[in-house]
């Protein structure tokens, strides 16, 4: 049954021309620079370690790497990070 919601949705999406990230729920990220992260549509905080912090995603985990990482808001559905972001990767 939930794939076929997700199938509803997609088609919903490009039927309708509206942006993936509302209807589906995949991740938007906005980076400033090299030390400011805001990744909106999470599901919960995996893993927070000395520069590391794993998010998790709909469809998998969002892995960030970097040097004195913070989480400085978090909220249901939007996070934002700061520190110096050095890499940034989807786990599948």
């Amino acid at each position: 049954m939930r794939q076929w919601s997700r199938k509803i949705r997609k088609w919903a999406v490009h039927a309708l021309d509206l942006p993936e990230d509302s209807l589906l729920g995949v991740p938007r990220m906005i980076l400033t620079g090299d030390h400011r992260l805001t990744v909106e549509n999470h599901r919960g905080v995996d893993l927070f370690a000395d520069g590391q912090l794993r998010l998790k995603l709909e469809d998998g985990k969002l892995d960030i790497a970097g040097e004195h990482l913070v989480i400085r808001r978090i909220g249901r559905d939007e996070v934002q990070i700061e520190g110096t972001i050095r890499r940034i990767q989807f786990l599948r």
